[in-house]
């Protein structure tokens, strides 16, 4: 069976993990689709990849504020927040602060 990387085709999800590694060389990274949540609601496909969740920490934010991380964030991922994307919810943290789910 041919697989959608063998054919060059990347899942958004897999997109939206290459785009903030590379910006934020994050100490931990977790993408979680979650459009089958929101089936049957606004802006949602039947093929999924459309509402995201995010927990991510990196550097980066050190010594920035909550809006700056989440402009930051939507920064690196306009493209995708511009056409696939209906929903991301942002969980970014510096090294050694509290972390959020």
């Amino acid at each position: 069976m041919v697989s959608e990387k063998d054919c060059g085709i990347v899942s958004v999800k897999s997109l939206i993990e290459q785009k903030l590694q590379a910006a934020f060389a994050p100490e931990s990274l977790a993408v979680v689709d979650e459009s089958h949540l929101h089936a049957g609601h606004a802006g949602a496909r039947p093929e999924g990849e459309t509402h995201f969740r995010v927990t991510l920490v990196s550097p980066a934010f050190a010594g920035k504020g909550r809006i700056e991380r989440h402009r930051m964030v939507n920064a690196v991922l306009s493209e995708e927040l511009a056409g696939p994307v209906h929903a991301l919810a942002v969980h970014p943290s510096a090294p050694g602060e509290p972390g959020r789910g």
